[in-house]
């Protein structure tokens, strides 16, 4: 089965996004989870192949009408949060 392309979205694909991005890779290295993590930019996201996205709430308009899975974080920082939020519907993509 192909790894999972997971998609963090900020307003430039660079700053908040490449946080967020580390706290995943942190989160799914400890839970045993491979996946392909990578970040976007507003401009940019919707054009992109991905199977589920975390974002920001601010963000989280982009991706209103998405048959696709949003997870919103709030503390990008927060490997808990991340975890919580996210972890199960990563796995339930496996």
């Amino acid at each position: 089965m192909s790894k999972p392309r997971i998609m963090m979205v900020c307003g430039f694909g660079l700053g908040s996004s490449m946080v967020l991005k580390l706290t995943l890779d942190k989160v799914l290295k400890a839970a045993g989870v491979e996946a392909n993590t990578f970040t976007a930019d507003e401009s940019t996201a919707k054009g992109q192949d991905y199977d589920i996205v975390f974002t920001s709430k601010e963000m989280q308009k982009l991706f209103v009408g998405s048959t696709k899975p949003v997870i919103v974080i709030n503390n990008f920082l927060s490997a808990d949060e991340v975890r919580e939020k996210g972890l199960e519907a990563i796995k339930a993509l496996l």
